[in-house]
């Protein structure tokens, strides 16, 4: 028989906790206050291990003391203590799959969501008091905190790290430490056999778990854009590309290269059992209040399993037009073109040159009420509320093509194409734009005039082109000059030739800047990025030239006459702004024969 629940006040009178009096008084307190009854009778000076222990009889939840009630180490080191701290709750108990947490609040949904997806547990809620949790995060965590990532916490341990580069701060470097200690017994003695199927199991244990997630934190951290983790002859090596480089940051030995990537595996949601395929996935997470969404590649190699984890800041498509490097007289050419109530409005450049922010920032920035948005992507990299997005999915059959057509019922006013990859698509992307859609798309071309090209070789009709394509544009991104080692030079005018810049005189002297390299910078003399544009906007000139099939050279030349500044040009002036360098333009835009 289940045994009816008394209130907070009646339980206490009852017990003998507190008078009807001073629940009365609290009562109408909380009447006029709309504030919580147990921390009203707390602020009363009663004992609030009475009333909580009240508050959890009238919820039907367990009451846990912790003043006296140890909590188990092994739900401690399933969420960090940055997540313990933001929600003031304690991992108490770990059975089976389920993780018993002390909260003040049992029906706080969002930490529960939140816990659910760090400790990647079934989450059961148990009362104790506020002040008693906020004690114990203090006692059990230490006083070292360690935020960001799922996972990570404070760690201490034996053994020197091979290697660990400048991007690794200390507590990384603790984390390294502990998990090789936790390992380094085992060498390199295990058959592949055995190794593969250890891994699996440490995969879950705290120092790997750790490890993982603090060579993520510290990515973050570094604003990298990739993380590679790849297994070698001499261990495994992990490398962070930061604003369009790579660098090496630390080397473990191989025996941590299966449990490593096992973990990696578990938390992508891929098959930790299947070592011979390529496989994806994704992982989210939530650091210095920015959501991140991590695409996740497993490639299997001669030595093992190659992860990369492309790093995706979810707020960073929000930051505008004006904050990508667009020159004012670019950026309002490029809104005007978006603004256009038909046509298509192409996006070219290489992979991670930024043609899905660009393209997601004019969406951001088209986003209303009134416009019905529709998105087909391979994979979903950003999510934005307002805009109905669709993720191609081969498995079940929806591919460009199939959504597109969907698309087409569906009443938009503009859609987005992640990419046009065959004829298919961009036959129905083009019909889209011809009835009466504003369709975005991305091409992988050198430069905006050869977009139109790539398309001729698809299939498609010259005359399509022709009338669809409102404008091309062609983006790269290079490093921008660290703000806090900058300094000024000057080089003959000759020397910027190669970039279109036309001296006034043979003698004339230029003022650039460069980073000199300190701690900021990693004494590189860059820190961020900025993009180099080339916006070649379709006129009735470049449109009878594309039905003639003119040559590249051609129409090139005609839509720098009609006011197209080339990808080197653009480069130029954010060199003379003081932006970047000449070498850093060259080493992204400039190619063999250009």
């Amino acid at each position: 028989m289940v045994m009816a629940r008394k209130s907070l006040g009646d339980y206490m009178v009852e017990k003998g906790y507190a008078s009807s009096i001073e629940i009365e008084e609290a009562r109408k307190a909380q009447a006029t206050t709309k504030g919580d009854l147990a921390k009203i009778l707390v602020d009363l000076g009663l004992n609030p291990k009475h009333v909580y222990e009240a508050k959890a009889q009238e919820m039907g939840v367990p009451f846990v003391d912790l003043t006296v009630y140890k909590p188990d180490a092994s739900a401690i080191n399933l969420v960090p203590q940055h997540v313990a701290k933001r929600h003031n709750v304690l991992p108490v108990k770990k059975d089976g799959n389920i993780l018993y947490v002390a909260m003040a609040d049992p029906n706080n949904i969002t930490a529960s969501d939140d816990l659910r997806l760090v400790s990647r547990c079934s989450v059961r809620g148990v009362l104790a008091s506020p002040d008693e949790i906020e004690q114990a995060i203090g006692r059990l965590y230490g006083g070292t905190t360690v935020e960001g990532v799922p996972g990570v916490a404070p760690a201490k341990g034996g053994m020197n790290p091979m290697k660990g580069g400048d991007l690794v701060d200390s507590d990384a470097q603790s984390v390294m430490k502990e998990a090789m200690a936790q390992y380094a017994s085992r060498g390199e003695a295990a058959s592949a056999e055995d190794d593969a199927e250890d891994g699996i199991k440490a995969a879950d244990d705290a120092p790997i778990v750790r490890l993982a997630n603090t060579i993520i934190q510290q990515a973050i951290k570094e604003r990298a854009s990739d993380i590679h983790v790849e297994p070698d002859k001499r261990g495994v090596r992990v490398r962070y590309r930061i604003d369009g480089v790579l660098h090496e940051t630390m080397m473990m030995p191989n025996y941590i290269k299966m449990p490593l990537t096992a973990r990696y595996k578990i938390m992508a949601e891929m098959n930790i059992a299947e070592r011979r395929v390529p496989q994806d996935g994704r992982i989210g997470i939530r650091y210095d209040a920015k959501d991140y969404d991590l695409r996740v590649s497993c490639l299997p190699n001669l030595h093992g399993e190659k992860i990369v984890m492309r790093i995706l800041d979810k707020s960073s498509v929000m930051i505008g037009l004006n904050k990508l490097g667009f020159t004012d007289d670019m950026r309002l050419q490029l809104e005007e073109l978006s603004n256009q109530p038909n046509g298509m409005l192409l996006s070219t450049g290489p992979t991670g040159s930024g043609k899905t922010t660009t393209q997601y920032s004019l969406l951001n920035k088209l986003n209303s009420v009134e416009t019905n948005i529709l998105t087909i992507e391979d994979p979903c990299e950003y999510q934005l509320s307002g805009i109905t997005q669709v993720q191609v999915n081969k498995k079940a059959g929806l591919s460009f093509s199939t959504a597109l057509r969907c698309f087409l019922r569906q009443d938009p006013d503009i859609i987005m194409v992640g990419e046009m990859r065959d004829l298919e698509t961009a036959e129905i992307a083009i019909e889209s734009a011809l009835t009466g859609h504003l369709v975005l798309s991305t091409l992988h071309t050198n430069d905006a005039p050869s977009a139109t090209i790539r398309l001729i070789d698809m299939g498609i009709e010259p005359f399509l082109i022709a009338a669809t394509v409102q404008g091309i544009l062609a983006q790269r991104l290079g490093r921008k000059i660290c703000s806090n080692c900058k300094e000024a030079y000057e080089v003959p005018a000759t020397d910027l030739h190669r970039f279109g810049f036309v001296p006034d005189s043979a003698n004339q002297m230029v003022q650039l800047w460069r980073g000199v390299g300190c701690e900021a910078c990693r004494h590189t003399g860059y820190k961020g990025r900025v993009g180099f544009y080339e916006l070649m906007c379709m006129n009735a000139e470049l449109a009878e030239m594309v039905v003639r099939r003119s040559p590249l050279t051609e129409l090139k030349a005609a839509a720098k006459a009609a006011g197209m500044r080339e990808l080197r040009e653009d480069g130029l002036v954010k060199v003379l702004a003081g932006m970047t360098t000449p070498e850093e333009v060259m080493r992204v835009v400039f190619t063999a024969g250009f």
